[in-house]
């Protein structure tokens, strides 16, 4: 595994999206590294869907490092409730900080990207030269060609431009900070939370689909290091990244999979639910088997760290120290609403 670090411990480095999982990740794994110098803006002080204040901000505060984690996301039912949303912001989002990088002088960005940009009949595991080799998964349609257009836009600035941005694409993450609403999240928080209220009030869950397709789960906190490891290379080994002949894209999780029934087994049994499991057919499976190759980043040297076992105990645990908060923010919104 390369030793030496590529940015220094007081260099300024924006991390995009900080309040989010995987921003806040990012920035745990930062400071735990000992980086001193963190530009972190929310939303009230930093709105990324409008180009001037982008414009004004990377002006005024000249970052070095990029972290792009900044991004509308969601299961499912989100991406076919909401998809002029998931389009809309994650390119308006994603095209001001790329560009504003690149006007400023930024020496590395990532752009946290996706699995789902990849086909839906995908060959498995997923290879990043797979990228626009065919038809995209219709449930999250928008939002992966919000994605993939990123990456293209991260390629065509380093041609022209000469930038150093890196698309980083992660598989289904899960962990600390996750989002826990039944209308907007991924599987795995869904089903935490669906088995934890049904053990409570002792009444049966009803899952989506089939419980046949099978899905990677990267626990956030390995993502992160995972990123910080690629920002940190050294200039050989990362400009060859940016030179593949997918471009300058490469995949991060374990490069193992597990359906969704047998995700559903061990979550029952972290969250002690011994009740009835319903399994609703009618609704859609979405792609049917998601596994990335990793084979490029494990060749670098990395390696994930928290097992899925463990990372559902410490999602768990931190879903049971924030739930009645979150019901709260849910309630608050609901009434508005």
């Amino acid at each position: 595994m390369p030793s030496k670090v590529f940015m220094n411990p007081d260099s300024k480095i924006y991390v995009a999206g900080h309040n989010g999982m995987a921003g806040s990740a990012i920035v745990r794994n930062l400071h735990t590294k000992k980086y001193t110098n963190l530009i972190l803006k929310n939303r009230q002080e930093l709105d990324l869907t409008r180009q001037a204040d982008v414009e004004q901000f990377f002006s005024v505060e000249k970052p070095e490092y990029v972290f792009l984690a900044a991004a509308k996301v969601g299961g499912i039912l989100a991406n076919h409730t909401y998809p002029a949303d998931f389009i809309f912001q994650n390119l308006t989002i994603q095209t001001h900080i790329l560009n504003s990088a690149y006007r400023h002088g930024v020496k590395r960005l990532l752009f946290l990207g996706s699995s789902c940009i990849y086909p839906k009949e995908c060959p498995q595991p997923m290879k990043e030269q797979h990228l626009l080799s065919g038809y995209l998964e219709p449930t999250n349609e928008p939002y992966a060609i919000a994605k993939i257009a990123g990456v293209k836009m991260c390629e065509a600035y380093n041609r022209q431009y000469g930038t150093q941005f890196l698309s980083v694409m992660p598989t289904n993450l899960y962990g600390e900070g996750d989002n826990f609403d039944l209308q907007t999240s991924h599987v795995l928080p869904a089903l935490v939370r669906k088995f934890h209220e049904g053990r409570e009030q002792n009444t049966p869950v009803t899952i989506w689909g089939t419980g046949r397709p099978q899905r990677e789960l990267l626990y956030i906190d390995d993502c992160a290091e995972a990123c910080v490891f690629l920002m940190n290379l050294p200039a050989g080994l990362y400009s060859q990244l940016l030179i593949h002949e997918a471009g300058p894209v490469i995949n991060v999780g374990t490069g193992e999979g597990l359906t969704i029934g047998e995700l559903v087994e061990k979550i029952m049994q972290i969250v002690g639910f011994e009740g009835q499991v319903k399994w609703d057919t009618t609704k859609p499976d979405g792609t049917m088997k998601k596994v990335l190759d990793v084979s490029r980043l494990k060749e670098l040297g990395w390696r994930p760290n928290v097992s899925l076992k463990d990372g559902i105990q410490k999602t768990y645990n931190w879903y049971q120290q924030h739930h009645n908060g979150m019901q709260a923010i849910e309630a608050r919104t609901a009434s508005i609403c």
